[in-house]
């Protein structure tokens, strides 16, 4: 059975893919995390890595304990060039620190949506692995920074395309993938899903999408 780190590993290595093959006005290109560019999505990915204890306890007194303002801190200190920003990937394809914790499921999670942030608007497909998938769901449903148990509160989430269901109540069924998407407040997914639940989802996903 493939632990979760190396299924972090493999979600790295096809961003790292996805990254290489981007032209210019791709990098340049809105992500499904308001305001963020698809540079910024990729960016936040490894941000973390190599993030010193002190430096993350500075910026998030800075942020006031605001999780998506801190986020943005910790991408405007990353930022760089793409080439730079590339190779920065290239070392982080097994994660570290922050990302590696829970066996690597902080990593996974984070990747995973965050792909899908950058290939959804780009129109480059919404297909992943269900290996990844179905442990990205679970994990994303229990997780306080990305809220989705809290989003999906009174839902029965069931997947159409894999062994997954979640929460108890009205139920709203889909792709695994648009199931994570709208879960972590992505309403670009919600059209792909059905069920008398979807009404009460809808509603949840008026606001801008935080950024797990």
């Amino acid at each position: 059975m493939t632990s979760s780190m190396e299924l972090a590993e493999a979600e790295r290595r096809d961003l790292l893919v996805l990254a290489e093959s981007l032209t210019p006005e791709q990098w340049a290109a809105p992500s499904l995390c308001t305001g963020w560019s698809v540079q910024d999505v990729v960016t936040h990915v490894v941000s973390y890595e190599d993030l010193p204890r002190t430096e993350m306890a500075k910026l998030t007194v800075q942020a006031r304990g605001n999780p998506a303002r801190l986020n943005d801190l910790v991408v405007e200190r990353t930022s760089g060039t793409t080439e730079e920003l590339l190779e920065r990937l290239r070392r982080a394809l097994v994660p570290t620190g922050l990302t590696a914790q829970f066996n690597g499921r902080i990593a996974l999670t984070d990747g995973l949506i965050h792909r899908q942030d950058v290939r959804r608007p780009l129109g480059l497909g919404t297909d992943v692995p269900h290996d990844r998938l179905a442990s990205a769901l679970t994990f994303a449903m229990v997780a306080p920074p990305i809220r989705g148990a809290v989003r999906t509160r009174f839902l029965r989430l069931q997947a159409i395309d894999l062994d997954w269901t979640f929460g108890r109540g009205l139920v709203v069924t889909g792709p695994g993938e648009a199931l994570l998407m709208a879960a972590t407040g992505r309403p670009a997914a919600l059209d792909e899903l059905d069920g008398p639940g979807l009404a009460l989802l809808r509603g949840r996903l008026e606001r801008p999408a935080s950024r797990p």
